[in-house]
């Protein structure tokens, strides 16, 4: 028979508390066991593991917290997200007092009316997405102070996509902006000086002297005429991008990179890209503009009293015109492509719009470099460059591996009397127009690529600097043979024996005196 301690132990055992529940299995089975015997079940052994479970539910006391009663699990991004663009949809709280529409003019466009003229053509985002990147725009407009804002379009991404937003700053409002841009750059330019003043002076100084840096364009001018604010998604932040440099043009023609999503994110290539992503994505915006961004002819005129080039050259600005009578929609798709023209400035192959003589330099630049000027030979006056003028009709457009640079068609061929007018290009698929009487709009929806007709490949290295200069002092010789080193032996010893009889002969001369 088991012993009294053993029953003990036993016991001592099944009062154990789990520490998840705070229950033992002895009280339970006492619970059990008195739930059996009380209402005299019959089949008690088939019905045990509900017995059980039926106790174990009249002990359960429920948290405060209701939440608790269900697993915990983390929210998904599209929970996340739409959290997030709730916000949009909050109305305005009653206090704040609205502008007055006589006073300012609001630059908010109508997207939703836009989009219906795309959508026509089987084209946009889809109505939800367009309202919701329109209340992204509008709360961009509230937050900036801002003459007139446009939607660019959507450029796409490996990991996540741009929604991009085209703005122009009142008069004045950019000031800040261009403030904070320059105290940014001679903060970089201090933390360089600062490195080089602990580098050893004794070092040798190569004599390779860069090419000069073509300066970039100011803003409101050229490639940086327009701002763009770019976010992931409508709701999220919106972040400036900073201005384009000709470098980062010139090197964006060379490279193809898909986006990634992330501004930060590195872009590695070859020519070495100098930026970041964010860099990239307004260089890329800037070659699109420049090729795809076109208008009714005539919609656009020069200032009259603009006199520079009667043919547009040289002119970077234009006024809408109030006597602008629209074409009519077949017109408009006149395979000639006659009716349309460009109202960016081209983009040169330096990078810039308007060209630089790089050869021209500061009074810094030529004090310190006079003394080395003179030993050179001076390098020969670079070719100025020139392109299309402004307001330049799409016909002159170069074609696409024998294709038009545009594609011209109707939103609808059964209504063609009620139909709009739209283009797409050639040359950079994901964009496109419409035009219908005195509405038009460029719509960019694509992963920011020029179309080749052949696939891609890096531009080769460049070829392999010399490390010397080649002369007769550094060039290999083929070795002499046998006879050609014992007469030269036999020259230099009739030399030695001439230069000593002459020797001695100086010597009694000397002796005599």
């Amino acid at each position: 028979m088991a012993s009294e301690t053993m029953i003990q132990n036993a016991k001592a055992f099944l009062l154990q508390e789990s520490p998840d529940s705070k229950l033992n299995l002895y009280d339970h089975l006492c619970a059990v066991m008195h739930k059996v015997l009380e209402n005299r079940t019959p089949n008690s052994v088939d019905l045990l593991e509900s017995l059980s479970q039926e106790v174990k539910t009249s002990k359960f006391a429920p948290p405060t917290d209701p939440s608790a009663l269900q697993d915990t699990q983390s929210a998904s991004q599209q929970v996340e997200l739409a959290n997030i663009q709730n916000k949009l949809f909050e109305k305005p709280s009653e206090d704040a007092e609205p502008e007055a529409e006589d006073e300012v003019e609001m630059p908010l466009p109508n997207l939703m009316d836009t989009a219906h003229y795309f959508e026509a053509a089987g084209l946009g985002l889809g109505r939800e997405e367009t309202f919701r990147i329109f209340l992204a725009l509008k709360n961009l407009v509230d937050n900036h102070t801002l003459q007139s804002v446009r939607f660019w379009g959507k450029i796409l991404g490996t990991e996540k996509n741009y929604v991009v937003a085209e703005v122009e700053y009142r008069e004045g409002a950019d000031d800040e902006q261009e403030g904070e841009e320059e105290e940014g750059e001679e903060s970089r330019d201090e933390d360089g000086e600062e490195g080089k003043e602990g580098e050893d002076d004794n070092l040798p100084t190569p004599d390779y002297k860069p090419p000069p840096v073509i300066p970039k364009e100011e803003n409101g001018t050229g490639c940086n005429k327009k701002t763009y604010f770019v976010c992931n998604e409508p709701g999220t932040e919106w972040v400036k991008l900073p201005p384009v440099t000709p470098a980062q043009i010139v090197c964006a023609r060379q490279i193809k990179k898909f986006f990634t999503g992330n501004l930060e994110a590195a872009v590695i290539s070859y020519p070495p890209f100098p930026g970041t992503e964010i860099n990239y994505l307004r260089a890329q915006i800037a070659r699109i503009s420049a090729g795809t961004h076109i208008s009714p002819v005539d919609f656009y005129k020069f200032e009259e009293d603009d006199e520079d080039d009667s043919d547009g050259e040289g002119r970077d600005s234009f006024v809408e015109n109030v006597e602008f009578e629209p074409p009519r929609v077949q017109e408009l798709i006149d395979p000639s492509l006659s009716n349309w023209v460009h109202h960016v400035q081209h983009i040169l192959p330096q990078g810039r719009c308007v060209w630089v003589n790089p050869a021209v330099k500061t009074e810094t630049e030529d004090f310190e470099d006079e003394e080395e000027e003179e030993e050179r030979e001076e390098p020969d006056e670079p070719v100025p460059e020139h392109g299309p003028p402004l307001l330049n009709p799409i016909s002159e457009d170069t074609e696409v591996d024998s294709m038009p640079a545009w594609s011209a068609g109707l939103t609808s061929n059964l209504v063609p009397q009620y139909a709009a007018a739209v283009l797409r290009s050639n040359l950079w698929p994901g964009s496109y127009v419409f035009g219908l009487e005195k509405k038009f709009e460029n719509l960019y929806i694509g992963w920011g690529h020029k179309y080749t007709a052949e696939n891609y490949s890096p531009p080769a290295p460049a070829p392999t600097q010399e490390e010397y200069p080649s002369g007769a002092e550094v060039t290999e010789v083929p070795d002499p043979t046998v006879d050609e080193e014992r007469a030269l032996q036999a020259v230099q010893q009739e030399q030695l024996d001439r230069e000593a009889e002459e020797a001695e002969m100086e010597e009694d001369d000397e002796d005599d005196d």
